[in-house]
C-alpha cells in the first residue's frame, strides 16, 4: 500500500513552499538577475522531494552514510534559486547566505556548481544534459550494487534537445527503474509558449513510446506530488517520468503564466507586492 501524507504534513509543506517562494524572489531581487518563473513553478516539487522523499544528508560528505544518499540532478540549472532555497531550508548552509546569490565569487552561482556548494551533485545549466548524467549515475549505482534512487528535474523547453531522447532510450534499454525524472511542464520558455517555439506535444505519451513508466499530475498539489514519487518507486523494470503540470511564476500574480518572467528580476515595488502575496 502506498504511503500518504497526513493533513498536517501537507499543511506544513504548503507553509514551507510559501517561505521558499519568498526567498526566491528576495534572492533574485537582491541580485537583480535570475530566473523567477521556472524556479517558482518547480519549488513545490523540490519541497516534497527534499523533505519527504529523498534520502539526503545536509552534513554531506561528513556523514558516515554519505554513499547511501539518493542523487538529485537539476537539469534545468537556470532554476538555481529554487534548489538553493530548499538546500538552505534543509540546513546545507545558513539561510542568510541566500543573499549572496549571483554575487562575484559566491558559492551560489547563477547555475549550480558542484565545486562551490555541498548538496550539488553535478554542475548544470547547459540544457538537455541532466537526464544523460542521471542515467550514468543510475548505471554506476547499479554496478556498485547500490539501490539508491536518482532524481532529475527537467524543464519542458529542454525537451526540444535531442540528447534528452537519446538518454530516454538509454534508460529504458537498461531498465533503470531507480531513475525518476520529473518534467516541469509549465509550457513557457524564454521565447514564449513551448508549443509555438518547438512543440513538444504529449510529453507522457512520448516517454511511454520510449519505454518509460509515466505519471501525470498537478505539479502544485502536494499530495499528488508525493504519491507520484511513491508510485514511481514501485516500478520493477522501467524508469519513471512524472509529468508535472505547473504554472510558470506560481504564487506571484503578476509573474504567473508570463514568459517575460522567465529571466527577469523584480524591482522594489514588485518585490513588495510579491512578498505581500506570499504571506
Amino acid at each position: 500500500m502506498l504511503k500518504v501524507l497526513s493533513d498536517e504534513e501537507i499543511k506544513e509543506i504548503q507553509s514551507i513552499t510559501k517561505k521558499l517562494r519568498a526567498n526566491i524572489v528576495r534572492m533574485i531581487h537582491n541580485a537583480q538577475s535570475g530566473h523567477p518563473g521556472g524556479s517558482l513553478s518547480a519549488i513545490d516539487i523540490l519541497a516534497v522531494l527534499y523533505t519527504k522523499v529523498m534520502k539526503q544528508f545536509p552534513d554531506w560528505d561528513k556523514n558516515p552514510d554519505f554513499e547511501n544518499r539518493d542523487r538529485f540532478v537539476l537539469s534545468k540549472g537556470h532554476a538555481s534559486a529554487a534548489i538553493y532555497s530548499i538546500l538552505a531550508h534543509c540546513g546545507y548552509f545558513p539561510e542568510e547566505d541566500l543573499l549572496e546569490y549571483r554575487k562575484f565569487g559566491t558559492k551560489l552561482q547563477g547555475h549550480p556548481c558542484c565545486t562551490k556548494l555541498k548538496g550539488i551533485e553535478v554542475s548544470t545549466g547547459s540544457l538537455g544534459q541532466g537526464l544523460s548524467i542521471a542515467c550514468g549515475m543510475a548505471l554506476g549505482l547499479r554496478l556498485s550494487k547500490k539501490d539508491n534512487y536518482v532524481y532529475t528535474l527537467m524543464g519542458d523547453g529542454e525537451l526540444q534537445e535531442g540528447s534528452v531522447w537519446e538518454a530516454a532510450m538509454n534508460a529504458a534499454h537498461y531498465k533503470l527503474n531507480h531513475l525518476i525524472a520529473v518534467v516541469d511542464r509549465n509550457r513557457l520558455q524564454i521565447d514564449g509558449n513551448t508549443e509555438d517555439v518547438m512543440a513538444v506535444g504529449d510529453v507522457a505519451a512520448k516517454f511511454a513510446a520510449f519505454g518509460w513508466n509515466t505519471l501525470e499530475i498537478d505539479g502544485h498539489n502536494i499530495e499528488a506530488i508525493y504519491e507520484a514519487f511513491e508510485k514511481a518507486k514501485e516500478s520493477q523494470d522501467k524508469p519513471t517520468v512524472i509529468v508535472a503540470n505547473t504554472i510558470k511564476g506560481k504564487g506571484v500574480s503578476f509573474m504567473e503564466n508570463q514568459a517575460g518572467w522567465h529571466g527577469k528580476a523584480p524591482n522594489d515595488e514588485q518585490l513588495a507586492q510579491a512578498l505581500e502575496e506570499l504571506k
